[in-house]
């Protein structure tokens, strides 16, 4: 029997990748460690090992395993950080020399710093913002919950009368819309922090030298900005927050920092950022454990019959022209966001348009992870599901949601039967008003 307690208040946390690795093709209940198969030479974090086989298979049965044990209130935990994430930050503490990269101290002192450094003016500018996008935030926070519950209710079979399951073209054009909402954070965040590197004095510069960009070691431990905090809310003092750690990566990096995304980036809706970071809510100090993905996937493909296996292991062929066109437009969007730290015009129209496309490669790869998700869960048996059971390891669920990694309760969704083909799909889709009361003011 299921567990459950209301999520703990947790906002600025730490939430890591896992370098995993790829699949064989074994005889049925036969043990194997799938994350020594095909183990690349090289470990370092990169996006060749993000895009992998090796790394997305892991990735992707972690994330199947999740969503078959969870519950939507699961699904909906989501790391802030993986939106409008064109700024470097992943990559820094993915490649962070001093191993504090997933730990939950790595956000909160790289802004911390970054807030020192900063005018008084130049804070200003991140309050600005912070205060205009922080509804933008819940709002797409609030317009994933429809994803995820056609997502779920596929699953379950709950599907509308005369629907033969989830539409995959219905999941692709809600996902470019959502993403709409990723283009204005990530365009209106480059300007403004554009606009603070060029007004950076030398003195300044100097003391972000000092910081090198992969040492968390090279820090200084500094205090919160207490005087900061007090006069906003707690979505504001996110936003800033996520701004000022994004303020030091995008600086301190490069292009390849801002082009490089994690295995974990996409198809975020089934509930594996919950299972694997509840631990750290709350917990100063804590490390997430770098082999939770890769141990959770390669238990969960053991559970598996090798037609139950086949389901998950064919999404990697089919997934992979996709993802290498996330890694195209990656890198244009994140040159064109470049140009606003040396005061040159950001083509805007093209930053939205890539974002949209970004979003309907996400939806089509998350329409798919739930299609195949569902297919091996109609033929688990019992004794599968309690294994799974067991490799969650985890019986606390939420009672409510949340909104990103802030406590909510369950919201009030539009009618989706569009999401499974039957009628159209509202011009407003995905982007829904979030209701009264769901934000994590």
């Amino acid at each position: 029997m299921k567990t459950r307690t209301l999520g703990i208040l947790a906002v600025l946390l730490l939430f890591g990748c896992s370098k995993d690795n790829a699949v064989t093709t074994e005889e049925p209940n036969t043990t194997v460690d799938y994350t020594q198969q095909m183990a690349p030479t090289n470990s370092t974090y990169s996006l060749t090992q993000a895009i992998s086989d090796n790394g997305q298979l892991m990735t992707i049965a972690f994330s199947g395993m999740a969503f078959m044990t969870g519950d939507t209130g699961s699904d909906s935990f989501f790391p802030p950080g993986k939106v409008a994430d064109f700024f470097g930050f992943q990559y820094m503490r993915d490649i962070d020399e001093a191993g504090y990269g997933h730990n939950t101290l790595f956000l909160t002192r790289a802004a911390n710093n970054m807030l020192a450094i900063l005018s008084t003016d130049q804070k200003a500018k991140l309050v600005a913002l912070a205060k205009e996008q922080a509804s933008i935030y819940s709002k797409f926070a609030y317009n994933r919950f429809p994803l995820m519950k056609a997502f779920r209710r596929n699953l379950e079979g709950n599907i509308p009368t005369g629907s033969t399951g989830l539409s995959a073209e219905m999941v692709v054009k809600y996902c470019s819309n959502l993403y709409a909402i990723d283009a204005n954070l990530s365009y209106n965040r480059a300007l403004m922090m554009g606009g603070i590197v060029q007004t950076l004095t030398a003195e300044q510069k100097a003391k972000l030298a000092v910081m090198q960009f992969n040492n968390f070691n090279t820090w200084p431990d500094v205090a919160e900005d207490a005087d900061l905090k007090k006069n906003l809310t707690n979505s504001e003092f996110v936003a800033v927050m996520t701004y000022a750690s994004e303020l030091f990566s995008w600086y301190k990096g490069g292009l390849n920092a801002d082009i490089y995304f994690c295995p974990e980036r996409h198809g975020t809706y089934f509930g594996g950022f919950y299972l694997k970071d509840y631990p750290a809510m709350n917990n100063p100090n804590y490390f997430i454990p770098l082999d939770r993905t890769g141990q959770g996937g390669n238990d969960f493909l053991n559970t598996l019959t090798a037609e139950q296996k086949s389901l998950i292991s064919g999404i990697i062929t089919e997934q992979k022209a996709s993802l290498l066109e996330v890694a195209q437009i990656r890198e244009t969007v994140s040159k064109e966001l470049r140009k606003a730290m040396n005061g040159q015009m950001v083509d805007k129209t093209l930053v939205y348009q890539k974002i949209q496309r970004y979003g309907e490669l996400d939806g089509w790869m998350s329409g798919l992870y739930a299609i195949r998700f569902a297919a091996v869960y109609k033929t688990l048996t019992a004794d599968q599901k309690a294994k799974l059971t067991i490799i969650r390891d985890l019986n606390i669920y939420p009672t409510g949601a949340y909104c990103f990694a802030t406590p909510v309760a369950m919201p009030a969704l539009p009618n989706i039967d569009y999401m499974f083909g039957i009628g159209t799909i509202p011009s407003d889709a995905a982007n829904y008003d979030a209701p009264v009361g769901f934000s994590s003011n």
